[in-house]
């Protein structure tokens, strides 16, 4: 296995079929709801240089992007997929850790954010330091909550003005600095 990380490519394109085809497997084997993304879909987001594409040699096998918001207030960390016969094999932290570190880099004063159903999602972005919110304190873009509209459960949201669905909104927050890099790391043993 040799697998590679990277921003996504003009090239990568004629990968958006396949990954498309991805997310409509998934959505039907969890059965909770996840939208659907069209070949179109993925591929304006690989062209605008936010997608992030996990490869093993020359096939892909993970896929992940960025979209912003509110002119660039909020940015969300989307579509975290991997090929079945991928997981568990520790890329999706991976795939998550490079897409935030993308979004960190390109658009430093955004509030980042995601919903999910998945559990696993939601470990991955506690772990870099995401807590959940209610939906009403992420963005209130149409353009995002209308592409929840291809989700089963769209109509939960809807019917709850956007307040509040079976997926759970997660906002970033700045970790604070780590004691140990900013206290005196002195004891009182080795002063004497």
């Amino acid at each position: 296995m040799t697998l590679s990380i990277s921003v996504a490519q003009d090239g990568d394109v004629e990968h958006a079929e396949l990954i498309s085809g991805w997310y409509l497997e998934s959505s039907k084997e969890r059965g909770t709801g996840i939208a659907v993304r069209t070949p179109e879909y993925l591929t304006t987001r690989i062209r605008n240089g936010n997608s992030v594409i996990a490869k093993d040699g020359d096939t892909p096998v993970g896929f992940c992007y960025i979209e912003v918001f509110q002119d660039k207030q909020y940015v969300s960390n989307s579509g975290l997929i991997i090929h079945k016969t991928y997981r568990g094999k520790g890329l999706s932290r991976k795939i998550k850790t490079f897409t935030f570190n993308l979004a960190r880099e390109k658009f430093p004063d955004a509030k980042i954010f995601g919903i999910t159903t998945s559990e696993i999602v939601m470990r991955l972005n506690s772990e870099l330091g995401y807590l959940p919110v209610p939906l009403y304190r992420l963005t209130q873009d149409l353009v995002f909550w209308n592409g929840c509209s291809s989700c089963k459960n769209y109509h939960i949201l809807t019917e709850n003005e956007r307040k509040m669905c079976l997926c759970t909104g997660m906002l970033y927050q700045q970790k604070a600095t780590p004691p140990s890099e900013t206290a005196n790391t002195e004891t009182d043993e080795s002063k004497e």
